[in-house]
């Protein structure tokens, strides 16, 4: 998900994923004649460490994402906060899991439950709460904040080290690669890359030339009030790509990273399949209250009631787990009554 997204909507992590889908060899190839929703899940939430416990060369100096040069000497008391939990997810991938002390709400998977969560909130970080835990680093994006936070931390003497804050699947092994430096793990940072490249091939080839290219709509849905359809440079339409997909809304000429959406637009957008955070889903009221949206009901996806959900916390965090999260989203598309 973008920063586009980020200045419009209010996020909420949800940890709703109840159906688990898994690949086959056969497929049906006409999307359009497959009816029914499908929950899309990875069977495993828990990223999977490439060491266990490296040892860090330390100190190590990076450039910050805001332009600072920050130096790290000490990584045993690590907080992790942005709007994702991409960060998280990165580090215990890594293998210095053990060492975070403070993360943020949507590092939901079942191994960082215990961690102290310094955005109860959902969005908003607690300086004192953080200083409590004397944190030896701190790494944090601008889709988080206040600023006014971050710059307290910095100012306690406490390293801040600035990322990214785009989600894209092109920008996958770069932020991989950005927090294994800040952290001093470089070998383990190009192992993760590695392993995480090899899975997204691994995704890409789960799908077959001669399948027919189906038009998906990310529908991102908090309520009534926020009922939204993705465009160019929301994040999804990457996904989408990646998933042998066209971007319905993309397709139908949206020029912005997300619109509200209305009868006409999602008539012309004609989706044969739509995607949806399973969070999202819910808030709306399942597929009786999505047939309620203008517009859905009169598209392929909405008379076939095609739409795959995942839990809000994986489908755009665009991290370690992204080929997982690709296997699991084509298995949902392309293969639904598997077992």
């Amino acid at each position: 998900m973008r920063n586009a997204l980020s200045r419009v909507l209010i996020a909420t992590a949800s940890t709703a994923a109840i159906v688990s889908v898994s690949a086959c060899a056969s497929i049906t190839p006409t999307d359009t004649q497959q009816r029914g929703p499908t929950t899309a899940v990875v069977a495993n939430a828990d990223p999977r460490p490439v060491a266990d416990n490296p040892a860090p060369q330390l100190p190590t100096t990076v450039r910050s994402f805001d332009g600072v040069d920050v130096t790290v000497n000490d990584v045993s008391r690590i907080v992790t906060a942005d709007r994702y939990g991409t960060l998280t997810e990165t580090v215990f991938a890594l293998g210095l899991g053990a060492n975070i002390v403070g993360r943020d709400t949507s590092s939901a998977f079942p191994a960082a439950k215990a961690i102290p969560n310094v955005t109860p909130g959902g969005q908003s970080m607690s300086a004192e709460a953080i200083l409590n835990l004397a944190p030896t680093v701190v790494l944090t994006d601008t889709s988080i904040g206040p600023k006014s936070v971050q710059d307290q931390l910095r100012a306690a003497g406490i390293p801040v080290v600035y990322f990214d804050p785009t989600r894209t699947l092109e920008g996958v092994p770069g932020q991989i690669t950005a927090v294994a430096q800040a952290l001093g793990v470089p070998a383990q940072g190009a192992e993760l890359v590695a392993r995480t490249e090899k899975e997204i091939a691994d995704a890409r080839a789960m799908i077959p030339a001669d399948a027919d290219k189906p038009k998906i709509a990310f529908l991102y849905m908090r309520g009534p009030a926020i009922t939204m359809m993705s465009g160019p440079g929301s994040g999804a339409d990457s996904l989408i790509e990646a998933l042998g997909g066209t971007d319905a809304g993309i397709a139908s000429g949206l020029t912005q990273p997300f619109v509200p959406i209305t009868s006409e637009a999602m008539i012309a957008a004609s989706p044969d399949v739509m995607l949806m955070m399973s969070g999202g889903l819910a808030s709306i009221g399942g597929l009786d209250g999505l047939a309620k949206v203008p517009g859905i009901a009169q598209t392929p996806a909405g008379i076939n009631q095609r739409v795959v959900d995942m839990s809000d916390t994986m489908l755009l965090s665009f991290g370690t787990n992204t080929g997982q999260v690709l296997q699991a989203l084509a298995g949902a598309i392309y293969h639904p009554d598997a077992e």
